[in-house]
């Protein structure tokens, strides 16, 4: 099959998605009021509740739950074919990671813009929010750590990156106060922030900076102290200084990435076919793709971690009701149209060139299969990476742009947004630590200092429970499955909240029911191989989560029952 048509046709059916299943969503399930009060107007105070254009808001968002995820997940779940990825991908996306976004973004703005956490007290039981705390914070403290030490492996990958990374600082804090001070028009702003950007990525390209040992340390060391010191100063900074204005510019770097790739896809067309199988179901020594592909492709398809934004800065911005459609359901949609140009690269832009470890220069699929020879030759972030850089750039060639620019454009491209859920991942768990210690009446030690100091240093604790902050990944192997099964809970949160109102709640329940059983059989699958390889540590704590994840069910289960009794009373 041709890359180009496989991609039209994916969007295509997220567009009618949009226009039809949204639309659904908006007017018949949650019913959005224009006249509705909204968190970002009604506790306005210019540092977190701030009301904001959607498109905006639409980049942030967007950004944020973005990060790498739908680049990595594809990346490596294409080894079981481009047929079950593809399928994955768009039909999670419309019935299942847009309606958990927007469920969660919409409940939110109706709740004064509280986390999901704090409001399963109110929708499901007290018991069932301390346990959905801990299990968020155990969600963060990963995400914070390891998106700290993935910037640093991505920065000593692509060392063309650094200087236009670090430059969209100033460029985005001068962007904040154009817009918010100088009542600059955004539309100017971006533009002139966006030249700015590309003229760093090409001075990037020929100018790369290899961070050296400091002091005995190495890079990666020094990278992860400097990511955790900008996350807590990002973090705390109003949303307006550095947070909205960097993911402005984010959402436009991505929608140019993206647009590179598409128009190399119809400039290449006549090369560009897909060369990956259709299906693999038993690539050596990959575990089985039932439950394991619901749980490797996992943002382009439906995340855990999005209905944390949605309900975590997000829901503070939105200006309207009505924008938490395009916010909320766009957004993932958006998300999963790059998760198909992933696809695409990895299939049959790959296929265009690829030079193996011998220097051998291969093409078609002798490319495609020396990168995916096995599961574990696919393993590891550089090699993940590797497939979708190598593939982007090379369907960027057709437009003439050089290897070396189109490397840093993607480079680039993956390093902001991780940089962008790292601080928002931040900021959130900023909120959830403030939000509990308000719920055991100790507000003081939840302010925004204190509690953006909580999250960053037990971050850092963890990072650097190994050498070279790598102690994330003593916990990651729980990572896949935790934000899964967290996606399920915040579908079984928003279910209890629909039949509460009495509202069609068929929407989260399917979902539900797909979520609860793929990834809690996932999370057993691991559980089973963690206690048999006899990893103690991570046998325990999965199994912790795993029994509170059922209690958590448990406990919204009698919370439906009552509120289904309420109903017919």
């Amino acid at each position: 099959m041709n890359g180009l048509l496989l991609a039209i046709i994916a969007f295509a059916v997220f567009f009618i998605a949009y226009k039809t299943y949204g639309t659904f969503l908006a007017k018949k399930v949650f019913e959005l009021n224009p006249d509705a009060k909204v968190p970002s107007r009604e506790f306005e105070d210019g540092v977190d509740f701030v009301p904001t254009k959607k498109e905006v808001i639409f980049g942030h968002h967007f950004t944020s739950i973005a990060g790498t995820g739908p680049i990595v997940g594809p990346a490596i779940g294409v080894i079981w074919g481009w047929v079950p990825a593809i399928i994955w991908i768009v039909g999670g996306t419309i019935f299942a990671g847009a309606v958990h976004d927007f469920g969660a973004l919409v409940i939110s703005m109706r709740n004064k813009g509280r986390t999901l956490g704090d409001l399963t007290g109110d929708i499901v039981s007290p018991r069932a929010k301390y346990l959905f705390f801990a299990i968020i914070f155990f969600e963060l403290w990963i995400v914070i750590a390891i998106f700290a030490m993935i910037m640093g492996i991505l920065f000593n990958l692509y060392p063309s990156a650094v200087f236009p990374v670090w430059f969209e600082v100033p460029i985005a804090l001068w962007l904040g106060w154009a817009i918010y001070k100088k009542n600059m028009n955004i539309v100017t702003g971006a533009i002139i922030s966006i030249i700015l950007m590309y003229i760093t990525v090409v001075i990037g390209a020929y100018w790369p900076i290899k961070m050296p040992s400091v002091l005995g340390m190495s890079p990666l060391t020094v990278w992860v102290i400097i990511f955790m010191v900008y996350a807590y100063i990002a973090s705390t900074l109003p949303v307006t200084t550095l947070l909205q204005p960097r993911d402005w510019i984010n959402a436009h770097e991505l929608l140019i990435a993206m647009g590179l790739m598409f128009l190399g896809a119809v400039f290449g067309a006549g090369k560009l076919h897909i060369v990956a199988p259709a299906f693999q179901l038993k690539p050596e020594g990959a575990p089985p793709i039932w439950p394991m592909l619901f749980v490797t492709i996992a943002c382009g398809a439906i995340s855990g971690f999005h209905s944390l934004v949605g309900s975590g800065t997000s829901s503070k911005q939105v200006a309207s009701e009505p924008d938490a459609k395009f916010v909320g359901y766009g957004s993932m949609l958006m998300e999963g149209s790059l998760a198909t140009l992933v696809v695409v690269a990895c299939t049959a832009g790959l296929g265009l060139k690829y030079i193996a470890k011998s220097g051998e220069v291969l093409t078609g699929l002798a490319a495609w299969q020396a990168h995916y020879s096995s599961w574990q030759a696919a393993a590891g972030l550089g090699s993940k990476l590797a497939a979708i850089v190598e593939g982007a750039s090379n369907m960027m060639e057709s437009l003439y742009i050089p290897h070396a620019i189109g490397v840093t454009i993607m480079g680039v491209f993956i390093v902001s947004f991780a940089g962008t859920t790292l601080d928002t991942a931040t900021r959130i768990q900023r909120y959830v630590i403030g939000e509990f210690f308000t719920s055991i009446k100790a507000p003081k030690w939840g302010n925004r200092w204190l509690a953006t100091g909580v999250a960053v240093v037990t971050a850092a604790i963890l990072a650097f429970l190994q050498k070279d902050g790598k102690g994330a990944l003593i916990l990651w192997p729980l990572f896949g499955g935790v934000n899964q099964l967290l996606a399920a809970l915040a579908l079984l949160v928003a279910t209890v909240y629909l039949v509460r109102k009495r509202r069609p709640y068929f929407v989260t329940v399917i979902p539900l029911i797909f979520m609860i059983v793929m990834t809690g059989w996932a999370m057993m699958r691991n559980i089973s191989r963690f206690a048999s390889t006899g990893n103690a540590l991570l046998f325990t704590i999965g199994l912790i989560i795993f029994l509170l994840e059922i209690w958590l069910i448990i406990e919204a289960i009698v919370a439906i029952a009552k509120a289904k009794e309420t109903e017919l009373g």
